[in-house]
């Protein structure tokens, strides 16, 4: 009982239960995406084209799925049986990957299991902000994301591991994601009760004017998310970059789980220092991680600096991700909070989709230098802008608290 009570004093426990089923199924997914981008290269025969419209897509659609997750979780009230839903496909889809036999096949299994993160990644970051108090949702959307990213440092890890005991069998290491990701969706159903407070009746569906009511603080979150995303592509193309300077093929995963650890290492203290001095020293410092992620990938000579830069990436994704999800939990309102998640992951899904499908075509008509020095333009680029960008109204900028300045 003390316990419970210490947990509760902290962070509720269907925040720890949510940071759980994110950590198993990002083992799961990390399993086969840690992989994948050298199973397609080297195994298929894929070009980076092809890899970066595979990755594109898929990501965009987890992102704009997100849209109509988000406004069905508003409209009906229930967020659960749509998170449950959506991590419920992801696990179904697992099996496809290791059964693949064309690059087709695994556009389909991407595809599918991306809808099924789409399908839970609004309703669920809904749910966080609902059972948060204002005051520590920086810190729950930390842990949420910190836990998500040890899973994502698991799974690779457990596939450099496998693909040892199964002497770089890519097919039969890809089968052992089927076990996380069963895990994640029975601790979701077993550890997570929707409060009855956030369980409201049916209401009539909202209408395409009600987005308006979004207030100019929200529509700041989006541009600074949209630009964060168009400089940056696909982590697949940090594998295959790591794979072009040396690194060995059952090593391949490495490079997740370090940009990983990095990731899961700086969110949480990232989410609780947000709290503290708002959001936007920490998206300012994300921006200049990323610029240095970006050169040193771009003309690193050796494999270290190669692996430097991946470190500054995690870095930048720690410092960034959680804090604009908590940004937009602060300046939406609670009755469109799963629209507002929705239309956020709308926008920068499709800068997913434009940013690794322009990263794939200069990868094979410059190389790799070119995808990596674009990158770090628009991002400086971004930089430039928010110095001069003046600060959000009250609510979001000037204040300490929950939202920040941004």
């Amino acid at each position: 009982m003390r316990a419970e009570q210490a947990i509760e004093r902290g962070l509720p426990r269907a925040v720890w239960a949510l940071g759980l089923t994110s950590l198993f199924m990002d083992t799961s997914s990390e399993l086969i995406h840690g992989l994948l981008p050298v199973f397609l290269v080297v195994t298929l025969a894929a070009s980076a084209t092809a890899l970066g419209v595979i990755e594109g897509i898929a990501e965009a659609t987890a992102q704009i799925t997100r849209v109509f997750s988000g406004w069905l979780s508003d409209a009906l009230g229930r967020r659960k049986a749509l998170t449950v839903a959506g991590y419920g496909l992801a696990a179904a889809t697992k099996p496809l990957f290791p059964l693949a036999n064309s690059i087709g096949l695994v556009l389909v299994a991407r595809f599918v299991d991306r809808i099924g993160k789409g399908i839970r990644g609004a309703p669920r970051d809904a749910l966080v902000a609902d059972v948060t108090p204002p005051e520590k949702r920086g810190e729950a959307f930390g842990l949420r994301q910190s836990l998500d990213t040890v899973g994502a440092t698991l799974g690779p890890a457990a596939a450099i591991a496998l693909m040892y005991l199964f002497n770089d069998d890519i097919r039969t290491v890809l089968w052992f994601a089927v076990i996380p990701a069963v895990l994640a969706v029975v601790v979701l159903v077993l550890g997570v009760q929707e409060p009855a407070a956030v369980q409201r009746k049916a209401r009539a569906p909202l209408h395409a004017k009600e987005i308006g009511q979004l207030p100019f603080a929200y529509w700041l979150v989006i541009i600074a998310g949209t630009a964060f995303t168009l400089a940056r592509f696909s982590e697949a193309f940090l594998v295959i970059r790591a794979r072009d300077g040396g690194l060995a093929l059952a090593w391949a995963p490495a490079v997740i789980v370090v940009m990983s650890l990095v990731y899961a290492a700086s969110a949480y203290p990232a989410g609780k220092l947000q709290d503290r001095i708002g959001a936007r020293p920490l998206l300012l410092s994300g921006l200049v991680a990323l610029i240095a992620a970006d050169l040193l990938l771009a003309f690193g000579p050796t494999l270290v600096a190669i692996f430097v830069g991946i470190c500054l990436w995690g870095l930048h994704m720690g410092l960034t991700q959680g804090v604009l999800a908590a940004l937009i939990a602060a300046t939406a309102p609670e009755r469109l909070r799963g629209t507002a998640f929705g239309l956020f992951g709308l926008v920068t899904g499709l800068a997913t989709l434009l940013a690794s499908i322009f990263a794939g075509l200069l990868w094979d008509k410059i190389g790799a230098s070119a995808t990596f020095l674009a990158g770090a333009v628009f991002a400086a680029s971004s930089f430039a802008a928010s110095l001069v960008m003046r600060r959000a109204p009250d609510g979001v900028a000037g204040s300490k608290g929950p939202a920040g300045p941004i």
